[in-house]
């Protein structure tokens, strides 16, 4: 559905400054989204909110629907009485400007389990009313989740597919047995789950009532090893014998990779989830509609057809094109759910056949400045062939930042920039494009926090097809300033992109 003009911000909330290591949905949160507000922006976007596994990545997480236990904010539990002053007396000093995830997550995770236990012998009845109500509400998903996550651990971490048969296999028995064994882990899994989401929906509701809406990012697959395929296999093209990815998922060389990029995740099973009237998506999609506002789609192409790389390839370079019925899937969604406020991540090798479905169902797609300055006029990243359904981003979280782009840039690249913009300005390049971004036709403009700062590429959140190393960056607690904020007052004003008056 075509949105109004406006424009927003692109930061994950592991970025903001905290001092258990890793960014979460305590103040600094709620401090980011006044600095939205005072700046007139209308939209926060950020990636994947899951239960990240190994690397880290927002994109390949234990579940699709559940929240990242990392995100909850210890503060909070403290002014709930679940946690006490004490309990973060020996914090570490953790660096500010990344996260150390290996030294962060353990400490979370303790905070956690105390609170855990606090929270059985402390909570009040109504308290524990709602701790019921949200699990029977979230059962479809969560009970799936609890178990799975405590079986993981008393697996020592392994992948689903080399449990015990009967275990990875789901056998009823096996299961009844696990959760009698595993009571009080499965109740834990609940517990944390319960206070992401209570954690989210309040900061969410803040936000919304500041005029900001939230961007979630729905990533097209699935991890591997993660709930959604231990208990929904025959939705997912696995080896009946091994449990292993029996076709994986990635796309064919590109701009980010000469040899293409394989990502490891399944495929689906799309005859199977035609069976099913596609109710494990419509399930996502609904889950997903919870607690953000707007969703953006990622690698939105895959819908209408999908790279396949067959099990045993080391790059994607062997893979095939297969169609994928993603009209029907839209048709099913919108039929249950109404008409979705959705963004299409379209870039990558899209044909006449994409873009139908695109619009068919007037899903905005993404134009990003940084691949706009190395071809021809033609180029359909260049904002005078801009549609206005459309978002336009500086950079996304897998490029660099601009300034790290321009720095490495080929002097065609530079030299078109250049002749564009007429000259740079004494702000920086930066600043160039969050005005041209600010000033195209595209009805939404999304500008990532590394850009509005001016920071060079040890900002970069994500280097695509490098396993390790990403998804750390974090900002200062002073970055954000009342200079900025203005500057970026200004130019949304300027733009035509600021709110409403009422």
């Amino acid at each position: 559905m075509p949105f109004s003009r406006s424009s927003g911000v692109l930061l994950h909330p592991t970025s903001f400054p905290s001092r258990f290591g890793i960014g979460d949905l305590g103040l600094e949160a709620y401090n980011f989204i006044d600095f939205l507000k005072k700046s007139n922006q209308q939209i926060w976007q950020v990636l994947p909110l899951g239960p990240t596994g190994y690397g880290n990545s927002p994109y390949m997480c234990y579940s699709a629907m559940a929240g990242n236990p990392l995100m909850i904010s210890p503060e909070k539990l403290l002014e709930e009485g679940l946690l006490a002053e004490e309990d973060f007396a020996n914090l570490p000093e953790f660096p500010t400007d990344i996260v150390d995830f290996d030294r962060a997550a353990p400490i979370k995770i303790d905070l956690l389990k105390k609170a855990c236990e606090n929270f059985k012998t402390k909570a009040s009845p109504i308290q524990q009313k709602e701790f019921a109500g949200f699990c029977d509400s979230k059962a479809y998903w969560l009970d799936n989740y609890a178990l799975y996550m405590a079986l993981k651990d008393d697996c020592d971490g392994a992948s689903w597919h080399t449990w015990e048969p009967e275990l990875a296999k789901r056998q009823p028995e096996a299961l009844d047995r696990a959760q009698r064994q595993l009571t009080a882990e499965i109740f834990y899994y609940k517990f944390i789950q319960y206070q992401f989401f209570r954690q989210w929906s309040e900061l969410k509701s803040y936000a919304n009532m500041r005029g900001i809406e939230i961007v979630g990012d729905i990533p097209i697959y699935v991890a591997h090893d993660s709930a959604d395929v231990w208990a929904h296999p025959e939705t997912f093209r696995l080896d009946e014998e091994t449990g292993e990815a029996a076709l994986m998922a990635g796309v064919p060389p590109d701009y980010f990779s000469a040899t293409g990029q394989l990502w490891g995740n399944p495929v689906y099973n799309w005859d199977e989830l035609q069976k099913q009237d596609f109710k494990w998506w419509v399930q996502r999609f609904e889950a997903m509609l919870d607690y953000v506002d707007i969703i953006r789609i990622d690698h939105f192409r895959g819908f209408e057809a999908f790279w396949a790389v067959p099990k045993g390839e080391e790059t994607a370079m062997n893979g095939k094109w297969v169609e994928a019925p993603g009209d029907e899937l839209f048709n099913t969604i919108k039929h249950k759910l109404g008409k979705l406020p959705v963004l299409a991540e379209d870039l990558g090798v899209i044909t006449p056949e994409v873009e139908a479905l695109r619009d068919k169902y007037e899903f905005p797609g993404m134009k990003v400045l940084q691949f706009a300055f190395g071809s021809d006029p033609d180029n359909p990243f260049l904002p005078f062939n801009y549609p206005r359904n459309a978002v336009v981003y500086t950079g996304t979280h897998d490029n660099d930042t601009t300034v790290g782009w321009f720095n490495t840039a080929s002097d065609n690249e530079k030299q078109n920039l250049l002749l564009y913009l007429g000259c740079i300005s004494p702000e920086g390049i930066h600043w160039d494009l969050i005005r041209l971004a600010l000033s195209s036709i595209a009805n939404q403009a999304i500008i990532p926090v590394q850009d509005i700062l001016g920071l060079g590429n040890e900002a970069r959140m994500n280097f695509p097809s490098k396993a390790e190393g990403n998804w750390a960056w974090r900002y200062h607690p002073e970055a954000m300033t009342d200079e900025l904020s203005d500057r970026l007052k200004i130019l949304t004003q300027l733009y035509g992109r600021a709110p409403q008056e009422e």
